[in-house]
């Protein structure tokens, strides 16, 4: 397999996304985590930062040691006797800043990702719905609410 080519930042898909739930439906997963690795570390060494400033940022942020070796090992579909672990994927996302390259591996299993203030975003569409079945229920509630009686009746 050839080495992973760095990528721009990937958009948001707004399909939903299906779990691939099926016989062998997520075989050959790992190989897809390695490319997603060897993805991230090619895009920070187009930035100019090396894998040994990678490795020592992920140390840092782990607080344990990570290796140039481990992750050429992690980036290599070859390796198949190295498998990356989730903390150290996803702190490799965090230091190089590749959190959207988690999008296509968690559609696999049905979910998405929102990066940082793109919550605030998400969160304005479920108020927006919250909103519309609160003017539904209003709107069915007038169409049957009785007048209210005053005084003196």
């Amino acid at each position: 397999m050839p080495k992973s080519k760095p990528i721009g930042q990937l958009g948001f898909d707004f399909t939903v996304p299906a779990p691939k739930t099926g016989v062998a439906g997520l075989a050959g997963l790992e190989k897809r985590v390695n490319a997603m690795i060897g993805t991230a570390l090619a895009c920070a060494a187009c930035a100019g930062e090396s894998r040994e400033v990678i490795a020592a940022k992920m140390s840092e942020v782990l607080d344990e040691p990570i290796s140039r070796a481990m992750l050429d090992a992690y980036a290599s579909p070859a390796r198949t006797e190295h498998k990356v672990p989730m903390s150290r994927a996803l702190a490799l996302l965090l230091v190089t800043d590749r959190q959207d390259l988690l999008g296509p591996l968690l559609g696999e299993i049905g979910a998405a990702v929102l990066i940082g203030e793109e919550v605030k975003t998400a969160r304005i569409g479920h108020l927006e719905q919250l909103k519309k079945r609160i003017e539904a229920e209003m709107r069915a509630l007038k169409a049957e609410a009785p007048e209210i009686r005053e005084g003196g009746e």
